[in-house]
């Protein structure tokens, strides 16, 4: 019988081969599609892998939070409103996939250094009530994994939050018609939420420069700022952050603590408080109270009010 094709090497051999080939074609075009991304992403802010040190295990994974108030000068509405700001920081283990705190310790968790940021202060009759959550990776700098920001006052309630995928990924809910219920996704950029907490693990990791930054979702909301990446120019000085928006005509300096652990002492944000004729350039002020490390979910008795009076914040 004859064969039409004859050749010494075995079909299925060429065909791995071919495979073989494509498949490293392919690998390597995906290879530098990730390279070029992570170029993308880090250009303005150097990696850092290490491991955590000592000083930082001992400081963070002591099974305790670190609370710290501040007075609060708040512009609002084309005034300065007096209130008090809690920052609290602590570790936990953080589920990356599904985005929330890990019930149970897992090889697969990733350790994340969480911060609650609050505010609490009063427009005229009634209350404002704001909060920022930033879950940030101890172990590099690169984004937040997921950050969330809620506001409260007797108009309604707002909610904004971004997860971190593929791209940021939004969910935002509004009582205003304008606001509504939206969800959207953004390409990947430095978040002013997540500076706040890569400050406290290595304030030399900071980005500096000309960048793109997606300003804060407490601005955002107060000031009905869509929510995206603004051009910025950054700058660290010793033991001062500066953040300057030229489209939003908005500056934020955060003021720390140069030695470990890089605790804030304090901030001040400028921007046009208020809306129409009563619209001015204000700047709102935070200056550290008291600080103290607790496992605060577990003090929830009546006696133990008097933390609250350690924070000055009855």
């Amino acid at each position: 019988m004859k064969h039409s094709i004859n050749i010494k090497t075995p079909f299925w051999l060429v065909l791995g081969v071919l495979t073989l080939v494509c498949s490293c074609k392919s690998d390597q075009k995906k290879d530098k599609l990730a390279l070029n991304s992570e170029v993308k992403v880090i250009e303005n802010t150097p990696i850092d892998f290490k491991e955590p040190s000592q000083e930082f295990k001992a400081y963070w994974y002591a099974g305790k939070a670190e609370i710290t108030s501040y007075k609060l000068e708040q512009a609002r509405y084309g005034e300065i409103r007096e209130g008090k700001a809690v920052l609290i920081y602590v570790t936990e283990d953080f589920l990356p996939k599904k985005q929330v705190k890990a019930d149970n310790q897992n090889p697969n968790n990733v350790s994340v250094l969480k911060l609650n940021a609050t505010k609490k202060f009063n427009t005229g009759l009634y209350p404002y009530s704001i909060m920022q959550s930033t879950f940030y990776p101890v172990s590099n700098n690169q984004h937040a994994i997921k950050v969330t920001s809620s506001m409260q006052e007797w108009c309604g309630h707002v909610f904004t939050q971004l997860n971190n995928k593929d791209e940021f990924e939004i969910t935002s809910y509004s009582y205003f018609e304008s606001e509504g219920d939206q969800n959207f996704k953004l390409d990947k950029a430095v978040l002013e939420n997540e500076l706040w907490t890569q400050l406290r693990i290595n304030p030399k990791s900071l980005p500096t420069g000309n960048l793109k930054i997606i300003p804060s979702f407490e601005y955002g909301r107060l000031r009905h700022v869509k929510l995206k990446a603004y051009n910025a120019k950054v700058t660290l000085l010793n033991d001062t952050y500066s953040i300057d928006y030229p489209e939003l005509n908005r500056s934020l300096v955060i003021r720390f603590n140069a030695s470990f652990p890089y605790d804030i002492l304090g901030w001040e944000e400028t921007f046009k408080s208020g809306f129409g004729k009563n619209a001015k350039t204000l700047t709102t002020k935070a200056t550290k109270l008291k600080a103290i490390k607790s496992a605060y979910w577990g003090k929830n008795k009546n006696e133990d009010e008097v933390l609250r009076e350690a924070l000055e914040l009855q």
